[in-house]
């Protein structure tokens, strides 16, 4: 995976917000309005919210669900290499363990022999011998014997200082574990508590203009774009991006679930991510950090295959299919789609390869 730093670092021009660009951050801007006039923490519309604040609110607590759902990704992605290491060093422990009482045994064996033995004086025993080659003989292999033992005692006291450290690691790993565990259940609560609330505040508008969002929602994230660009009319860049252009078109009309990497579900990165892996690259998770798993190009370099990013702090991430056109995994209710580029404010795109 080429990785150039100077065009790693280097900020995507700054565009005004055109067409459904505008729409969407003049409604995000209008949320944070609506937000101050109505109870934060509850779903339940106020009397002096108009429609139109109310739709801004709910398009608001879809943008920040999403925001929700990333760290959930990052969270779920740290916590599972916690878990990893900890079973790392829990099998190390046994391992080690394991060896140990082997070690132990086998120092059991000689002490129990010794006992066995110990009437005598290991000097007298030998002293007594009537055959002086078989006395230095006998004395030559007790003395080689006991540096053998000296050093398997030596080696028992290391294997129990190595094993003691390494459950004070697993220690530390379960304490980051739980922590990170934490943090999980935080973000997944956020996620859920923002779409309930969505869920309640358009239950507050009537059927007709409940429909109207939708349709409207639906446009703003390219539903029925896309069909000016036929599968294939734009060639990939290499074999690998194509791959991952198949795999986008092979999704179309799967659901949008957040937490979601496929195959019958996917939320943004989990479908760039499932698309990249099917052409044998692994991206990292999250939209924050898949921005940075290549090299960055501009809006004007956009080839199928790169992945294509959207509003401020990087929440939200495409699969670009040339003709100024996408495919995502919207938001929930809306199934992966074409959509157009210019349909969200674009923060910038990678190349994966």
């Amino acid at each position: 995976m080429a990785a150039h730093r100077e065009a790693a670092h280097r900020k995507p021009r700054q565009r005004l917000f055109t067409g459904s660009a505008a729409r969407t951050a003049a409604t995000l801007a209008l949320a944070g309005a609506a937000t101050a006039t109505a109870l934060e923490g509850s779903a339940q519309a106020d009397p002096q919210l108009t429609t139109a604040q109310v739709e801004a609110k709910v398009d608001r607590l879809y943008h920040d669900a999403e925001v929700a759902t990333e760290k959930y990704n990052g969270a779920k992605e740290r916590s599972a290499a916690s878990e990893k290491a900890l079973d790392a060093l829990r099998d190390e422990a046994a391992r080690r363990t394991e060896r140990l009482n082997t070690a132990r045994d086998a120092l059991g064996s000689y002490a129990a022999a010794q006992y066995r033995s110990a009437g005598i004086d290991p000097a007298v025993r030998l002293a007594l011998s009537s055959d002086p080659d078989e006395y230095l003989e006998r004395a030559s292999f007790e003395d080689r014997a006991g540096d053998r033992q000296a050093g398997a005692i030596n080696g028992v006291r290391r294997q129990i200082g190595d094993i003691a450290r390494l459950r004070s690691r697993a220690e530390d790993e379960l304490a980051v574990l739980a922590s990170r565990r934490a943090d999980l259940k935080e973000h997944k609560d956020t996620v859920r508590t923002k779409l309930a609330d969505a869920r309640k505040l358009l239950a507050t508008l009537t059927a007709d203009r409940r429909a109207a969002y939708e349709r409207s929602a639906d446009a703003a994230h390219g539903g029925g774009a896309g069909q000016s660009v036929p599968r294939g009319s734009v060639a990939a860049p290499n074999a690998r991006a194509g791959q991952a252009v198949d795999f986008a078109y092979g999704a179309l009309g799967k659901p949008y679930v957040w937490g979601a990497t496929g195959p019958s579900s996917f939320d943004c990165s989990g479908l760039t991510q499932a698309a990249w892996r099917a052409a044998g690259i692994s991206l990292p998770r999250t939209t924050y950090t898949q921005i940075n798993a290549g090299r960055r190009v501009s809006r004007s370099e956009l080839a199928p295959g790169d992945l294509v990013f959207f509003y401020p702090g990087v929440t939200h991430v495409g699969l670009y299919i040339g003709g100024g056109q996408m495919i995502h995994a919207p938001r929930p209710g809306a199934p992966v789609r074409i959509a157009r580029v210019s349909d969200m404010p674009f923060a910038g795109a990678t190349r994966v390869a």
